[in-house]
């Protein structure tokens, strides 16, 4: 019979939390007090009514820092905030497309295809084949070209055309 496992804290160890003997302390100001033992930087961190709190604990010894946990924790969390707000999702937009497309219709599509691209979406473009038209393939591939050439400037290939069972493929990413 084991012990069960002892459940891992996140973020950085705090006060009594810390087994080393000796840490490198930076106090409250930003002031590097050297090494010290970690019971007598815990004393100058309640004294002065703030934590101890493990920075850099894979360093020899370890960086322990004077400061507000609570407020700590807090602007870890804004930061991250910040850091999922100003990213941005790469969605992946399909446009099917046939063999015999006729022209409007294939302008249309590539009306749609620029303003994805202008929003940064990656654009996957599917070419279906029905019945007889795998005899054509060529067909298909054309059209692949043509969309390519039309793109040249705006976007880069990902996925060069290739045939998938009934379907060709290709994907293109904004420039």
């Amino acid at each position: 019979m084991k012990a069960p496992p002892v459940p891992q804290k996140e973020g950085p160890r705090t006060n009594r939390e810390i087994r080393v003997r000796e840490v490198q302390l930076i106090d409250s100001e930003g002031q590097n007090r050297g090494v010290l033992e970690t019971l007598a930087a815990l004393q100058l961190a309640e004294e002065e009514g703030l934590d101890l709190v493990e920075i850099v604990p894979n360093a020899n010894p370890p960086v322990c820092k004077i400061l507000d946990y609570g407020k700590y924790r807090f602007n870890e969390q804004k930061k991250a905030a910040e850091a999922r707000k100003k990213q941005k999702v790469v969605e992946i937009k399909e446009i099917k497309l046939r063999p015999g497309i006729d022209d409007h219709d294939y302008e249309t599509k590539m009306k749609a295809v620029k303003r994805f691209f202008e929003e940064g979406d990656k654009v996957k473009f599917v070419l279906r084949f029905r019945g007889r038209e795998m005899a054509h393939q060529d067909l298909g591939f054309k059209v692949l070209e043509r969309v390519k050439a039309e793109t040249l400037g705006i976007a880069k290939i990902e996925l060069e055309p290739s045939l998938d069972g009934r379907q060709m493929i290709m994907v293109l990413a904004p420039k």
